[in-house]
């Protein structure tokens, strides 16, 4: 009878080759585990995915401007159906107000001039014109600023510009260019070689003079254009002698 009993713990070793089992177990569990997470990354979420399309079109898709979507229906290319840029009313009526102030301020300026050259009994050497490029004053040369080929300002323009002087300080708002012309005759007997120098150092005469009557010499410009620019033919004495001159012009703001 003690042969056939049967000791404590031998149920248990009866088993001892299905501890395999745990680690198969084991394995199983992680595997279900990877592809449970694998399962959750492969779900789509509709409505992350939707936001994103929309948010995409509107970055990549060109956005119509208004009256444009005629050329997009027509299918008009932009050489032939091009939008008109807008006009600006109120841009456009400030300049032409700001133009038409300028030829008001210019054409009183021409009376004013026109009136001191009346005064001093110069009416014939003294022209006024508003034109394109602004006011210019025509003083001839001849016994009234200078001597034939000279360019040192006698009494009697000191006299004319000393009376100008004052309308041109008060028109700072405007350039002062003082141009030299002459005939198309060469100079013979004159310390100056050709027209150009003397046109150019009557015109330099006429600046000094005015910087000593207090003009701003920021403001003053001289110029020689010797024959280029003539007013008159050159073909006859008294063409020649309405060439000889000096311009003093106001040259518009906008020039």
């Amino acid at each position: 009878m003690a042969g056939g009993r049967r000791r404590p713990g031998a149920a248990h070793e009866e088993h001892a080759d299905e501890r395999w089992l745990l680690t198969y177990a084991d394995m199983i569990t992680l595997l279900m585990a990877l592809f449970m997470v694998l399962f959750s990354m492969s779900i789509v979420n509709k409505s992350k995915l939707a936001s994103l399309q929309e948010s995409l079109h509107n970055a990549f898709s060109p956005h119509v401007v208004p009256g444009g979507q005629a050329i997009k229906r027509t299918g008009g290319d932009a050489q032939t159906q091009q939008l008109k840029p807008q006009s600006h009313p109120n841009t456009s009526t400030s300049r032409a107000d700001a133009k038409a102030a300028e030829d008001r301020e210019l054409h009183r300026l021409k009376v004013e001039v026109d009136a001191r050259a009346h005064k001093l009994g110069m009416n014939d050497k003294v022209k006024t014109h508003v034109t394109r490029r602004g006011l210019v004053i025509d003083i001839l040369t001849d016994n009234l600023l200078f001597d034939s080929g000279a360019a040192r300002v006698k009494s009697a323009g000191m006299s004319l510009l000393e009376h100008l002087a004052p309308l041109l300080r008060h028109q700072r708002s405007h350039q002062v260019d003082v141009e030299g012309h002459t005939d198309s005759q060469p100079i013979h007997g004159s310390v100056y070689p050709s027209n150009w120098e003397l046109s150019t150092a009557r015109a330099s005469a006429v600046v000094r003079a005015l910087i000593a009557m207090r003009m701003a010499p920021r403001r003053l410009t001289a110029t020689g254009r010797a024959y280029l620019d003539p007013s008159a033919s050159n073909a006859t004495e008294q063409g020649r002698a309405r060439n000889r001159r000096v311009e003093i012009v106001l040259p518009r703001r906008g020039d």
